[in-house]
């Protein structure tokens, strides 16, 4: 038998709009250090790596390895399906 990992997301509609204001936030914070960054003449390559440990250290800190594991899992898919491409055209 398998349990099954979950990570917290919002279950009513105000919650939901909360935490997506939060994230757009947080993004715009890390658009800031990356934008100092990268005029600091970082590479953006290696910023990409940084940001990528951080972030899954973070998520393996707070939630384990086994649920982080199996969402890493999920993200080939998501690149695939265009979810992380930023020029993209939606129709």
């Amino acid at each position: 038998m398998t349990t099954r990992i979950t990570f917290p997301f919002p279950t009513d509609s105000a919650s939901f709009e909360a935490e997506q204001e939060e994230r757009q936030i947080a993004l715009e914070y890390l658009a800031d250090a990356w934008n100092a960054a990268d005029t600091d003449g970082i590479d953006t390559e290696a910023l990409a790596h940084a940001a990528l440990f951080a972030a899954i250290a973070t998520l393996v800190r707070d939630y384990g390895e086994e649920a982080v594991a199996q969402m890493i899992g999920k993200v080939p898919d998501r690149i695939s399906n265009g979810e992380y491409s930023l020029d993209r055209v939606l129709q």
